[in-house]
């Protein structure tokens, strides 16, 4: 299978590189493009006031002075001689559930992937030291597997989150859906050297909507959690309040 890899933390994290070893020895033909930069929070932004610039690393992957919605853009609108079958994005380090996926460049890249046509993942090592990405990365190996022999019958976009233990502790795959976070913590205040005031973005916050079925509870209970994403943003519960509204 052609697949395509990117990330947000950039071409050189360490689990992209284990992702990238991983899927190549089951066989698959694996083009990456990934930032330059960890472009972490990046969301789904695309750069356009200025022309962007691909250049390759000594191990072969490819890395553009872009975002990584840039990334899968530019491989599947021109960039690669074939189209992808799939886009996998990651494996970030650290957790994208619940409001995380709304910031997560990781996710944008498949999210970008997905808007394309083409089968997308997303997926995640979920807090720890980074010690066990070769479990996520066999963890997709599977998802892809899967695919393989049962392909879905139209494009999914999925995103994963993986505990950090050895392949061998986690529980069983969960299907789940997104929880949500308390409201982020307070702004950081500091003073620099010319005594301005400086500003850092608080952390996120514990799950506010974290019960059983969502992406946090599967993971707190050393289960691989996998979530089906889509992009329709219309509430359509408020449709006819809003036109009754309007009228």
């Amino acid at each position: 299978m052609r697949i395509l890899l990117s990330n947000d933390d950039g071409y050189f994290a360490p689990g992209l590189t284990i992702l990238a070893a991983t899927l190549a020895a089951r066989g698959h033909d694996i083009t990456v493009v990934a930032p330059d930069l960890d472009r972490s929070g990046a969301s789904n932004s695309l750069t356009l006031d200025r022309p962007l610039s691909v250049r390759s690393a000594p191990n072969g992957f490819l890395h553009v002075n872009g975002t990584p919605t840039d990334c899968v853009h530019l491989a599947v609108t021109g960039l690669l001689p074939q189209l992808p079958e799939m886009v996998i994005s990651g494996i970030n380090h650290g957790a994208n559930m619940g409001d995380d996926t709304v910031y997560s460049g990781t996710v944008a890249a498949a999210t970008e992937g997905f808007l394309l046509g083409i089968p997308a993942i997303a997926v995640s090592l979920v807090h720890g030291d980074g010690m066990h990405f070769d479990a996520a990365a066999a963890v997709v190996a599977d998802l892809v597997d899967r695919y393989q022999q049962s392909p879905f019958p139209q494009p999914m976009l999925l995103n994963v989150n993986v505990p950090d233990r050895p392949y061998a502790e986690l529980g069983p795959v969960e299907v789940t859906r997104l929880g949500r976070r308390h409201k982020a913590q307070d702004t950081v205040q500091t003073v620099n050297p010319r005594n301005q005031t400086m500003y850092w973005i608080g952390a996120a916050s514990g799950a506010q909507d974290g019960g059983e079925g969502t992406d946090f509870y599967a993971v707190a209970a050393g289960r691989v959690s996998v979530t089906p994403l889509q992009l329709d943003l219309t509430h359509y519960g408020q449709m006819g309040a809003v036109a009754t509204w309007m009228s």
